[in-house]
């Protein structure tokens, strides 16, 4: 969960305050690399697209994805999409700990322009839901306005706790401001691990995509990731090496779960529109 801890010594790896790092950096690394296959997606789908004037094949993805005449409201989407690829690829180069020590001012101005993209396209994305709204009516508006919200406001204490010179804190606030980023990733991994396990669209209307289960998804995407980094804080302050034993398998279960999920979303939605 927490890249900082890729720099600890691996010793006595049965351990449980050594296997919790391990499980934070499968996490890690498994999260990342379903996030570039996402980006990838993203260059190919929408800016093979858009190179070869096809932004009408823009609609089929996302609402109101491009509108003929609209020039703010295009100019709107194409910054929110380039913005999520450079945060996507760019944006776990941060956490790494290799990278902050050994090239401290690459950390710094990248991590500030890593923080104005997020804030921008989080804007961005507020304009084209209060304006175009979005698939799955006023449930997926206010869940993903008060995502856009999460970020604003954790980019900011991030900023505000490294200036401070506090970078336990700006560790922990940059690793909030991942997850709530990463919301987008997470509400597709999570849409696929459900279809993966039941192959049927249990609990929502695949046409109107309302139901009681993208209402949960719709909030779950950002508050499960947030829980669980809460969790892993807890246990990677606890002393016991019982409560990091078990919170290594929880978070190893759920790097699993996310890998099928990742699976699901790279077969049956980029991969075929790639």
């Amino acid at each position: 969960m927490n890249a900082p801890i890729l720099n600890q010594p691996i010793n006595s790896v049965f351990a449980g305050h050594k296997v919790l790092p391990l499980a934070a950096n499968f996490w890690f690394v498994t999260a990342v690399i379903g996030q570039w296959i996402f980006a990838t997606y993203l260059i190919l789908f929408y800016g093979g697209s858009a190179a070869r004037g096809d932004l009408h094949l823009w609609k089929e993805k996302l609402t109101h994805g491009y509108v003929p005449g609209d020039f703010i409201g295009n100019a709107a989407v194409a910054a929110h999409l380039l913005l999520a690829v450079i945060i996507m690829v760019a944006g776990p180069l941060q956490l790494v700990p290799q990278i902050r020590a050994r090239l401290p001012v690459f950390h710094r101005w990248s991590g500030r322009v890593y923080l104005a993209a997020v804030v921008a396209t989080s804007i961005a994305g507020l304009y084209m839901l209060l304006v175009h709204g979005t698939v799955g009516g006023l449930v997926l508006i206010i869940a993903q306005s008060l995502d856009a919200l999460l970020i604003i406001v954790f980019a900011g204490l991030a900023l505000r706790a490294a200036l401070q010179r506090d970078f336990k804190n700006h560790r922990r606030w940059a690793l909030r401001l991942f997850m709530v980023v990463s919301a987008v990733w997470f509400f597709r991994v999570g849409l696929m691990l459900w279809l993966v396990i039941h192959q049927a669209p249990v609990g929502f209307d695949p046409n109107s995509f309302t139901g009681p289960f993208v209402t949960f998804i719709a909030f779950a995407q950002y508050l499960i990731p947030l829980l669980v980094l809460e969790i892993y804080f807890r246990v990677s302050d606890s002393s016991s090496a019982a409560i990091k034993l078990a919170g290594a398998t929880l978070l190893i279960v759920l790097t699993l779960a996310m890998a099928a999920g990742i699976f699901g979303a790279t077969m049956g939605l980029w991969l075929p529109h790639a």
